[in-house]
């Protein structure tokens, strides 16, 4: 059984090492858990947001933020975060460089775009980011997914690869969400739609265990 895992947008944008941007709730403390997952897999994968300075979905104020719009691939405002070039764009301390992954994501690098999983470049998903064809290549048959932020990125792109087929863990030491109320119901979405919530290091490890005597 082939076993990979994904690090989602775990980038100083979305932690207090970057306060201005899109600080989530301890998200700066999931880098060890994210390495955790990656000591059980055979292939490393990860992305980041990649967003222009000039993106058309940029709000000074969080007060401003989470307001729809009318752009094909951009549904809300946000306030900027992770733009190339400055510290929160930068992954966590202690996680590989992008060029050590096995296969890494870049998303959101044009102006009107602002898709939240890692599997597709727009919100239609019709346009690709090579991730599912990738696996699907490598033969990888379950995915463990963590990082930033439960609630949007993370959300989605183990929706994205669930439905691609891929068995998903979900390893909730290596979440955060922004909202406590987003998290809890990211988590019961994932779990409706049959991706498997793993709790602690037993917990995944019990689930791979069984995975594996499944399909050895």
């Amino acid at each position: 059984m082939n076993i990979a895992s994904f690090d989602v947008d775990a980038q100083n944008g979305f932690t207090a090492n970057a306060p201005d941007e899109l600080p989530v709730p301890g998200g700066h403390q999931i880098a060890p858990a994210l390495n955790a997952m990656a000591r059980r897999a055979s292939l490393r994968l990860g992305s980041k947001d990649a967003h222009p300075a000039n993106a058309a979905w940029v709000v000074a104020e969080a007060s401003e933020m989470l307001q729809p719009l009318s752009l094909a691939n951009a549904d809300l405002t946000w306030v900027r975060h992770c733009v190339p070039g400055t510290p929160g764009f930068e992954l966590l301390a202690g996680l590989p460089a992008p060029i050590d992954y096995a296969y890494f994501v870049w998303k959101g690098v044009e102006p009107d775009l602002h898709p939240y999983g890692a599997c597709y470049h727009d919100l239609a998903e019709r346009r690709s980011t090579g991730v599912i064809e990738y696996l699907t290549v490598r033969q990888v048959d379950a995915v463990i997914v963590g990082g930033l932020a439960l609630d949007y990125c993370v959300l989605t792109t183990a929706r994205q690869l669930h439905q691609a087929g891929f068995t998903v863990l979900l390893y909730l030491p290596a979440c955060r969400a922004l909202t406590a109320a987003g998290a809890d119901a990211a988590c019961a979405e994932l779990a409706s739609a049959g991706v498997i919530l793993c709790a602690d290091e037993a917990a995944l490890d019990q689930q791979i265990a069984q995975l594996k005597e499944q399909r050895p």
